[in-house]
């Protein structure tokens, strides 16, 4: 086994790299310096030199959404045209391919958890550029997993719960929207589920999320409260921060398919954010 993890700074990048680490296998991990999947002669010299992987996980992405309405064209090249490339690479080694897509590419209109087979409507660039990979990718190499998840949180980079954690320490009062809903997601539970799934070679469309839902609010709230804030939480909407893009406002993906096919039940969000802030705490 010969694994390739493309965007080893990410959050999932760096858990899968202590995934395998543990698992004792083989793996070749790059950022952007060793390989720039924006760049096509990047790629092309990369894969011409590197050409023996038994799987390549593309943990690698443009995830600024607002930004990305602004710069449209560096969000679709890393976001859809990079892991079709990606792919085309795979299938001529005859590697599997993993790629992640996000919630965002659903409206919010639902009222109900998303399932794999609920037709898409991003209402942003980036969910746009998701959606577009996912077809793609999926038409041009059947060896491929697509997977979409949510929230994602996990040590390396920013993310919603250092966000909280970093305004609480200069803030008495803080105020989060609860108009948005969907399903905070560990890193380290999306690399173990994803390694999962890949083992049983069901190729195809997949959502992994941590189970149970909650708003922005909601979220903020629980950690908060682990970390014995004194200050206060207030309620706000999501247009009272006149944000470039336009999110969905429920975007719960139901990850039930997964959970059938390999018999486990995926942690909830808030045993999740436990553990991460046990693992934050022990650094």
């Amino acid at each position: 086994m010969n694994i390739l993890i493309i965007g080893k700074k990410s959050k999932l990048g760096k858990e899968f790299e202590k995934l395998f680490k543990k698992l004792g296998f083989f793996y070749f991990s790059t950022d952007i310096e060793v390989l720039d999947i924006s760049d096509k002669k990047s790629m092309k010299d990369f894969f011409s030199a590197k050409n023996n992987f038994t799987h390549i996980i593309n943990c690698a992405a443009y995830n600024n959404v607002d930004r990305a309405e602004i710069e449209n064209e560096e969000c679709f090249k890393v976001n859809k045209n990079a892991p079709i490339i990606i792919a085309e690479y795979a299938k001529k080694m005859g590697a599997v391919f993993v790629a992640y897509s996000t919630d965002f590419v659903f409206d919010g209109e639902k009222k109900d958890p998303y399932i794999e087979e609920d037709n898409v409507n991003p209402l942003s660039i980036y969910g746009k550029s998701k959606s577009e990979m996912e077809t793609e990718v999926l038409k041009k190499y059947k060896k491929s997993f697509v997977i979409r998840t949510s929230w994602l949180f996990g040590e390396g980079g920013e993310n919603f719960n250092t966000q909280v954690m970093n305004w609480s320490k200069d803030n008495n009062i803080l105020k989060i929207v609860d108009d948005q809903i969907s399903a905070p997601t560990y890193a380290k539970d999306l690399a173990y589920f994803s390694w999962k799934l890949i083992q049983t070679e069901k190729y195809g469309l997949y959502h992994i999320t941590n189970n149970g839902e909650a708003s922005k609010y909601e979220q903020a709230e629980y950690l908060l409260n682990k970390l014995k804030w004194n200050g206060k939480l207030k309620r706000a909407k999501t247009e009272e921060f006149n944000l470039s893009a336009k999110r969905p406002e429920y975007s719960k993906l139901s990850s039930i398919k997964i959970e059938k096919l390999l018999n486990e039940k995926i942690p909830e969000w808030k045993d999740a954010i436990d553990r991460f802030l046990i693992e934050i705490e022990n650094k």
